[in-house]
């Protein structure tokens, strides 16, 4: 490209990339478009800030003070934490009922669910619309009505007790015994949870080739290898869907408890969430409720983040 100069002129280049960008503005009815849908977003907007941003700044400052919701707080640092975590056995045995809670009702339900699931796909006698409703039905109810009806089951003379008597079994006192309440609340928990992960798993079931199966009846494998082979790997993806927010859901868990067995007998079935209910609006323990708060979401971050990284083991994507 040759440029050509005379005295008193800029060389000017024949690439109009060099020319320089005129920017327009928004025509108007970009403008009202753009208004428009803050609109619509806006509420959304300010309700997140409001009803959540907010709350969980305050939660942050109130751990750092002792308040009871009406004096003045007074900051004392991290001294909530400290004392929890060192001076508060009661926070302790809360962690460890969470966790048990957590590790007996995670393979309840998950494993329940796959076992719906497979009966509930397909051309069964489960696959009909009848029985997936009636085992959804418990996830859509509230929570309080099934503790209270579940609470008649396990009285002495409920009908689990008389069925038990049926076969010459003694029941025992579910609800008010320190070694079977926490299973008797375990067992309802994955009762009600059962009809999420059942869709979740269903929907991965229907997305899986029937190809695959075919070709590996061909290759003379049966239902079990096909299961094994086939469902399970194919079916990683939504299982490990399921499996975190379970596990989230189990650490939070505090409905059922509240209404069947109020951490009892003693602490028996006094999980952290509970405990943390307690700290707030028993004891007017704000201050120290909200450190809790902030203990369980770094506990609920930590176990999250290890499932996210030993996912790549197990997990398989079908790209």
């Amino acid at each position: 490209m040759s440029i050509s100069v005379t005295p008193g002129e800029k060389s000017k280049p024949d690439d109009p990339a060099a020319a320089p960008v005129v920017r327009s503005r928004p025509s108007r009815a970009k403008r009202r478009q753009a208004l428009k849908g803050w609109l619509f977003v806006g509420p959304l907007v300010l309700g997140i800030i409001a009803f959540q941003l907010v709350p969980l700044g305050i939660s942050v400052v109130a751990s750092l003070t002792t308040w009871d919701g009406v004096t003045t707080p007074r900051f004392v640092g991290f001294d909530n934490y400290v004392h929890l975590l060192r001076s508060d056995p009661q926070f302790w045995i809360t962690l460890r009922n969470t966790a048990v809670f957590t590790v007996c009702v995670i393979p309840l339900t998950v494993v329940s669910a796959l076992l719906l699931a497979v009966l509930c796909n397909g051309k069964g006698r489960f696959s009909n619309a009848f029985f997936r409703t009636a085992f959804f039905t418990p996830y859509v109810t509230s929570i309080v009505a099934i503790g209270l009806i579940w609470n008649q089951f396990f009285t002495p003379s409920g009908v689990l007790n008389k069925a038990l008597d049926t076969v010459g079994v003694s029941g025992p006192s579910w609800l008010t015994d320190v070694d079977w309440a926490l299973p008797a609340v375990i067992l309802v928990s994955a009762w009600h949870a059962i009809g999420y992960p059942m869709v979740i798993l269903i929907a991965g079931l229907q997305a899986i080739p029937e190809s695959l199966y075919e070709a590996a009846r061909i290759d003379g494998a049966g239902p079990a290898r096909r299961f094994l082979r086939i469902t399970i790997p194919l079916l990683t993806p939504q299982l490990f869907y399921v499996l975190i927010t379970q596990i989230i859901a189990s650490f939070q868990v505090f409905a059922l408890i509240f209404v069947m067995t109020k951490g009892g007998p003693g602490t028996a079935t006094s999980v952290y969430i509970y405990y943390l209910y307690q700290k707030a609006f028993t004891f007017g323990e704000l201050g120290s409720a909200s450190a809790m708060a902030w203990i369980l979401f770094a506990l609920i971050g930590l176990v999250t983040f290890a499932q996210m990284r030993l996912q790549k083991r197990w997990v398989f994507y079908n790209d």
